[in-house]
């Protein structure tokens, strides 16, 4: 009973980016642009796929449900960060950070998955253009992007509630700005063997099934672009994966930069940048590589922007 009363935690302080005062304001007025453009190119990339005839195919099929993830992940973590700018101790209660824990796997778990899958469908595409729309079906598309949300909701519910079952000791600050996995376990005063066992094995997991599938998809893909003879063949098939193909490049180049340095230059400091980087910026560039680099989607922009246009006038 006496251990209970000395490892009960109510609530968490996230310390945040900086306790510099004088480059908060910035910092905040930087970081709130950035989420306001991650959400407005998110909520259009799904309200475009979704209300234009010229967008109804499996590859914009799975870019919405890429942009609903990125816009989930962005939100599990960005309004909370934002508060940690104008506030002198930004706190979070136990269960709400227990619950931006769950939400950020879950999305960012997600991601990995959909965007294997969009690799898969970039594949199929450019090598089966002929069986594109049997072997790509309606009912394959869903199940595709079904099984990666029933998946990362798993593993997201058992590893939140193994971590928030564990005894937390009486320090209750985290060297973060949203509550993440690797803080909240320093935090822990009971053992962390089995917790950490479970996201190695679900980390080693969810690199074996979705990385493999990314790069055996574009080695294949790269192939049947060097055998085409038409050198307008070859532009058609690299603009056609070439913006998926950005965006897998980056969010991995983030991933990579955070969980694979050596032990000796792993700080929490590193941790901040990097998680930035795939929590909020990749958010706002996914929408705007996709909007930037591709005809169907600009012209689909151009045709809602009319109509709205039309309507006021």
């Amino acid at each position: 009973m006496g251990r209970r009363n000395i490892t009960q935690v109510s609530d968490f302080i996230l310390m945040g980016l900086t306790d510099s005062k004088e480059i908060r304001p910035p910092l905040f007025g930087l970081f709130l642009i950035i989420y306001v453009i991650s959400v407005v190119g998110n909520l259009g990339m799904v309200i475009l796929t979704k209300v234009d005839p010229r967008l109804q195919t499996p590859m914009y099929f799975f870019l919405r449900h890429l942009a609903l993830t990125d816009l989930g992940y962005s939100t599990a973590v960005g309004p909370k960060m934002l508060v940690n700018f104008v506030v002198d101790q930004n706190k979070i209660s136990y269960y709400l950070c227990a619950t931006q824990m769950g939400f950020f796997i879950m999305f960012i778990t997600n991601e990995l998955f959909l965007l294997a899958t969009m690799s898969y469908d970039r594949y199929v595409a450019i090598c089966n253009p002929l069986l594109y729309t049997v072997i790509m079906s309606q009912r394959v598309c869903k199940v595709l992007v079904a099984i990666p949300y029933v998946y990362s909701t798993f593993m997201s519910l058992l590893i939140t509630i193994k971590l928030f079952n564990s005894f937390f000791c009486g320090y209750n600050v985290i060297s973060h700005f949203y509550c993440d996995c690797l803080p909240l376990i320093s935090l822990v005063c009971s053992n962390t063997q089995e917790i950490e066992l479970i996201i190695l094995i679900f980390t080693g997991v969810n690199v074996i099934l979705s990385l493999p599938i990314i790069l055996m998809s574009y080695l294949l893909i790269l192939v049947a672009i060097l055998r085409m003879n038409s050198a307008e063949g070859r532009h058609k098939a690299f603009s056609t994966c070439g913006s998926h193909l950005t965006v897998v490049t980056v969010f991995f180049a983030a991933l990579i930069f955070m969980y694979a340095q050596p032990e000796s230059r792993h700080s929490f400091d590193t941790d901040k940048m990097a998680s930035i980087f795939y929590t909020l910026v990749i958010p706002m560039l996914n929408p705007l590589i996709y909007s930037l680099r591709n005809k169907d989607v600009k012209y689909a922009l151009q045709n809602m922007w009319n109509k709205l246009y039309n309507i006021s006038s």
